[in-house]
């Protein structure tokens, strides 16, 4: 799975919980979830599950504080998905 493909599962399941639509239509690799989203605690809590959901991976808790950002988010997705 390419970056490309990241970004776009991405986007769709953080679309629900964003506060900022302009940070959204720009989201780059270095758009931050709660600066630049506007995406609240408690919600990035829902992002992470929506994570493991969609990509079937398990987040631990180490790697759920640092996804924090589109980048790594990309990371842990696919370094979660190359050890299955």
């Amino acid at each position: 799975m390419t970056n490309i493909d990241l970004i776009a599962s991405l986007k769709k399941i953080v679309k629900p919980y964003i506060q900022n639509e302009v940070a959204f239509e720009n989201l780059t690799e270095e758009t931050d979830f709660i600066n630049d989203l506007k995406i609240n605690s408690a919600n990035l809590v829902d992002v992470v599950l929506d994570v493991e959901d969609e990509f079937d991976i398990e987040i631990d808790n180490e790697s759920m504080e640092k996804m924090l950002n589109v980048k790594a988010a990309i990371e842990i997705i696919s370094t979660k998905l190359n050890s299955k």
